[in-house]
């Protein structure tokens, strides 16, 4: 599913957001930078030892923040380590919000075109997948809707299920959204 705002597009994709041809991918992070299972483990398989050097170098980063580094052997030039919330800490909701525009954010300081997203937390953080989708979306969609560089953003859900739920929310926020 692709959608037109503004100047940009943003797309829907299922599959392994390790496989994507674009400029970075967003990696779900925690707060140590620990490229452990999920998301991380699948960029450190496929990425190579580098990526984890180069977090451990930075050390840590506040949830709801990110950090970016290089990506070692993926086709992505850069991997930004966004962390999300662990639901049931506290302001989730915010901290998810949070953790996309600081994403979106540090692709255009780094002049990135193309940016792919995970759907963050969802995995071990125990995020819920409706909520999460309907946070990401409506922060990627106002944010493209500015004045800013990014030309494409994915959002790669792994399995049928995310990548419907995602969907979903997509089409209500089209619909409620003028472009």
């Amino acid at each position: 599913m692709k959608v037109r705002i503004n100047k940009s597009y943003l797309e829907l994709v299922k599959g392994d957001i390790t496989d994507l041809e674009v400029d970075a991918i967003v990696n779900a992070a925690n707060s140590s930078l620990k490229l452990g299972g999920g998301v991380a483990g699948a960029i450190r398989s496929k990425g190579g030892r580098i990526i984890q050097d180069e977090c451990d170098k930075i050390g840590y980063c506040p949830v709801g923040e990110a950090r970016i580094t290089g990506g070692g052997s993926l086709k992505a030039k850069y991997v930004i380590h966004a962390v999300g919330p662990v639901y049931g800490a506290g302001e989730e909701d915010e901290k998810l919000r949070n953790a996309t525009l600081n994403s979106l954010k540090l692709a255009e300081q780094y002049e990135i075109s193309s940016l792919a997203f995970p759907a963050i937390s969802t995995g071990i953080f125990g995020f819920p997948k409706d909520r999460c989708a309907d946070i990401m979306l409506s922060a990627t969609v106002a944010y493209l809707k500015g004045d800013t560089t990014l030309k494409r953003v994915i959002l790669c859900l792994y399995d049928s299920l995310t990548f419907d739920i995602f969907k979903n929310h997509l089409n209500q926020i089209i619909k409620n959204f003028e472009f």
